[in-house]
């Protein structure tokens, strides 16, 4: 590690020197060798997600409402299936209004960043990250290369900017999510056409081209900039251009604001060595700023050491040798009132516990709706999580997994064993327990039993988090002083927010404790034990 440090001080010296950009700037390989994850994410555990963007607008039609607007038939991706109709009522036919139009219509008129940033941080989070263009390819901030952004259409704002500088204000490190590597293929239903009813055959928007746009409201820019060129002329070159100009986009978004975390939706480098590149300018920048990589890239990789691994709408299945974060949203990723809430605070609460005990953390969504503002539903149950957040702090911030994750696992299953649930279902939960992405326990899951906990540590103390309480004794074989988890000696127990310590005895083959019938609230609740931990 000293090494290490010298090696950065000299490179940060030659850096100041103005020598050229060849020699500035490391590679790829090189940067993974001197990378180190920043302490601010690690002891992190719980940030906030703004994933929001014009395709809010509509109120209903799903997350991908802007490909689905253009198909009349969805197929298997049912969650838009109210985009083509909903379209066609409140804005017009596709081949006359697209989402080109819709974006327009979306002003964002009630948003403050600063509230915003201000309730964030209050109920507990330690980063946020907001989305700077989705699959649409629409950029929420001042883009150079790029006209279809939230200057020059919609909002007329620079989205990313406002909560930039909210977040430097709060203290609070902030990320940009880019999710556009879907460009090329997930744009092609806009340049279709209807199949049936009195508008069959008829094109949509996505073949408008730029002088069709004399005396309208968009004269002077370019529907292909944002859908593409029709299928039938695209060429090598015009691909190759696309993702050269997702470079520059990339890097300047990365650069020109103060991105602590660079977050991709797909899985690996967006459009491979190109993203790769322009995931090692953003270092390259940190680098020269601070003379240390301090920022995040993250994303669905796998065994890329110096970036984190993100499970969607999910979790590890083990404690991960290595940060990892995992996303999750209440509903829908853009709010929709035809998407039903998946999740209340338990099922949050549950979900983060399980994250933190496994080295994770959590990066929740809060849908704001299309004026920039929290709905009133969610922002109760935001109350309610922000309120057990404040409670319990001193077992989340700053937590390390202990040597295992849990005591009393699957309880559930055990359950429904006893309840002679089917054997087809019974299987399905089970291979949904050992998976990842989407894995994630909504308020449809069956309930966790009384005694299934997780553990966290922080410093000589172990946190013992009791998921679904009841009152009563709870006995926990991992915490025996026989077990292989060779624990010491506990000295005291206490529950956190409880007034009085805990009657507990620890033998051989497990430790039994009471929870008590007064809880500071109706979710999990935390106990801090002293002695365990050598």
């Amino acid at each position: 590690m000293k090494i290490r440090h010298l090696l950065l001080i000299s490179l940060t010296i030659i850096l100041s020197s103005g020598c050229s950009t060849q020699q500035e700037n490391l590679s790829w390989e090189e940067q993974r060798d001197i990378y180190e994850f920043p302490e601010w994410f690690t002891e992190a555990r719980l940030g906030i997600w703004a994933h929001w963007g014009a395709q809010t607008e509509p109120r209903l039609g799903g997350g991908w409402y802007a490909r689905h607007m253009y198909m009349q038939d969805v197929g298997t991706q049912q969650w838009g299936a109210n985009a083509y109709p909903y379209h066609l009522k409140t804005y017009g036919h596709p081949s006359e209004i697209g989402y080109k139009d819709v974006i327009n219509e979306w002003k964002a008129e009630n948003l403050d960043t600063d509230a915003l940033l201000k309730y964030f941080k209050d109920i507990g989070a330690k980063y946020f990250v907001i989305l700077a263009n989705h699959h649409d390819s629409f950029d929420n901030f001042n883009s150079t290369y790029y006209a279809w952004n939230s200057v020059n259409v919609g909002p007329k704002r620079d989205i990313v900017k406002e909560f930039e500088v909210s977040s430097k204000k709060y203290k609070i490190p902030f990320g940009v999510s880019s999710h556009d590597d879907r460009y090329l293929g997930w744009w092609l239903p806009a340049f279709g056409a209807d199949t049936a009813g009195p508008y069959k055959d008829i094109p949509y928007d996505g073949h408008m081209t730029k002088e069709d746009g004399i005396g309208k409201w968009w004269e002077g820019l370019d529907p292909a900039d944002l859908y593409g060129l029709p299928p039938e002329k695209r060429t090598p070159e015009w691909i190759q251009g696309v993702k050269e100009n997702w470079v520059l986009r990339t890097t300047e978004l990365a650069t020109k604001y103060d991105v602590d975390m660079l977050w991709f939706d797909g899985y690996g480098f967006p459009y491979k060595e190109y993203g790769q590149e322009a995931c090692q300018n953003y270092y390259n920048h940190r680098l020269k700023r601070n003379g240390k990589i301090d920022g995040i890239v993250a994303g669905k990789f796998f065994e890329e050491p110096s970036t984190v691994k993100d499970i969607e709408r999910g979790g590890s299945n083990e404690i991960l040798p290595y940060p990892w974060q995992g996303t999750l949203t209440f509903g829908s990723w853009f709010y929709k009132e035809d998407r039903a809430i998946r999740h209340n605070a338990r099922t949050v609460i549950e979900m983060l516990t399980d994250m933190m005990s496994k080295n994770g953390n959590m990066l929740l969504n809060v849908e704001l709706l299309k004026d920039g503002t929290i709905p009133p539903d969610h922002k109760l149950i935001l109350d309610d999580i922000g309120a057990w957040v404040n409670l319990n702090k001193e077992a989340i911030y700053s937590s390390k997994p202990w040597g295992v994750y849990g005591d009393n696992l699957n309880s559930y299953l055990k359950v429904l064993e006893d309840k002679n649930i089917g054997e087809a279902d019974l299987e399905a939960l089970k291979e949904q327990a050992k998976a990842e992405h989407y894995n994630e326990r909504t308020v449809d899951s069956y309930a966790y039993g009384s005694e299934e906990v997780r553990f966290t540590t922080n410093g000589k103390n172990l946190y013992i988090f009791v998921l679904n309480p009841e009152e009563g004794r709870i006995e926990l074989p991992s915490l025996g002083l026989k077990s292989e988890q060779k624990p010491g000696k506990i000295k005291s127990i206490k529950m956190l927010g409880g007034k009085d310590k805990i009657e507990f005895e620890q033998g051989d083959e497990h430790l039994t404790f009471n929870v008590p019938v007064e809880r500071p609230n109706n979710y999990a609740i935390v106990f801090r034990v002293k002695g365990a931990i050598k």
